[in-house]
């Protein structure tokens, strides 16, 4: 049996597709059987809300009278300093930059209340957001300072581009020392005190798609609330990780950089989030579809939690530190139990990731695609695959002379 995309968004233009999300296949497959499943099953959905600190968005704010170029000067976005070394502009706000004057960790453990991460979601929620600026003038570009209001509706273009986003699996992260630590996995208790994980598990996108037979450059996405695109493979895309029998990886691997118009979202899916004693970020909603082309995608995206295992780390020493080696692996069923087992320890266990608002992400995408509104895209290049020999490399580093 054997399908294409064409034929499924012909499927859904005539409003005859069959769309289930990654949780509900599952149950389908154990009643059916994957031949008979796969032969139902058009598209199947999947979603992921959790923190993904590699995001931000680049907007074109329109010239001012007189012109004034921001390349080479300094912008900030309510106190935030946004990157204007493109032309004139045109700027990108990261979601973990912060306010010059905010303490950070001088004062142990900062709070970081604010940052890039509620800026984007202030101004995708329609707020006026404060833009001030410095520059250092031309003949064509005259003026020297810009204090005024942007709103989202009213500037050229407001992009969101994620270089890191949709994790394909994560770390367990845990804490053998005698002292409580702050990470961007949360905070962690001393003594193994507890254990934080962030995936949607059985959800998660590309735990539906280990092998990116479907997803690629060019697979149109939920994004914030609103369309997106796959752009390329994220940073640090190890798409040679360990994996299991069956194609999950069981440590990190691959990644996706993701882009999308900004005036499309929602605040609801864009979320500014802070990290007690480590900083600040971007909680960020993403669903993709995976179209059932055949059987052997429809047995990946009946995974269940209990067969995808996670690394657990210990973030006081060997994370920060970069020592090989982890403490154990554990499944996803495990961790949403409430507790694991570490060093014969019994560990209470939190998730950074909503499994809840992933639910609803993979929802929202079905609904669309069984109304029509959202056809699929067929990728126009794969991304790099177990065989590619692609992997994740650590800064080689060279003293300066």
């Amino acid at each position: 049996m054997t399908k294409t995309i064409t034929e499924i968004n012909e499927k859904i233009s005539k409003g005859d597709v069959v769309v289930v999300t990654a949780e509900e296949i599952i149950n389908i497959v154990e009643e059916k059987g994957v031949e008979e499943a796969a032969q139902e099953i058009d598209v199947v959905t999947t979603g992921t809300f959790g923190p993904m600190c590699s995001s931000g968005t680049y907007i074109n704010i329109g010239h001012a009278k007189p012109r004034i170029k921001l390349g080479g000067g300094a912008c900030y976005l309510n106190d935030v300093p946004a990157y204007c070394g493109f032309a004139a502009v045109d700027i990108y706000l990261g979601c973990t930059q912060l306010p010059d004057n905010d303490p950070r960790n001088r004062v142990y453990p900062g709070k970081f209340e604010y940052g890039g991460g509620h800026v984007i979601e202030e101004f995708v929620a329609g707020k006026d957001i404060k833009l001030t600026a410095t520059a250092y003038g031309t003949d064509c570009y005259p003026r020297k300072k810009l204090e005024t209001w942007i709103n989202i509706k009213d500037v050229n273009e407001a992009v969101l581009f994620n270089p890191r986003n949709v994790y394909q699996n994560y770390n367990v992260a845990v804490n053998l020392s005698n002292k409580l630590i702050y990470t961007y996995m949360g905070a962690l208790k001393p003594g193994l005190g507890n254990a934080n994980y962030c995936s949607a598990g059985q959800l998660s996108p590309l735990l539906n798609d280990p092998l990116y037979i479907t997803i690629g450059l060019g697979t149109k996405i939920f994004l914030g609330g609103g369309v997106g695109y796959v752009a390329w493979q994220g940073t640090q895309h190890n798409p040679t990780a360990k994996r299991k029998d069956n194609d999950t990886p069981c440590v990190l691997a691959g990644t996706l950089a993701v882009i999308g118009d900004l005036k499309q979202m929602k605040p609801e899916w864009l979320r500014g989030t802070s990290f007690q004693g480590y900083g600040t970020t971007l909680t960020v909603g993403v669903g993709i579809p995976i179209p059932i082309l055949n059987e052997e995608i429809l047995r990946y995206t009946a995974i269940k939690d209990k067969d995808i295992y996670a690394p657990i780390v210990d973030y006081s020493e060997a994370y920060p530190q970069v020592k090989p080696g982890v403490l154990g692996e554990v499944s996803y069923e495990e961790l949403k139990s409430g507790k694991i087992v570490v060093q014969d320890k019994e560990v209470p266990t939190a998730s950074l990731s909503s499994y809840s608002k992933a639910v609803e992400i993979a929802e929202i995408l079905k609904d669309w695609i069984k109304q029509g509104q959202f056809l699929l895209t067929e990728p126009v290049a794969s991304l790099p695959g177990p065989e590619s020999g692609l992997t994740f490399k650590l800064l080689k580093e060279r003293p300066i002379e």
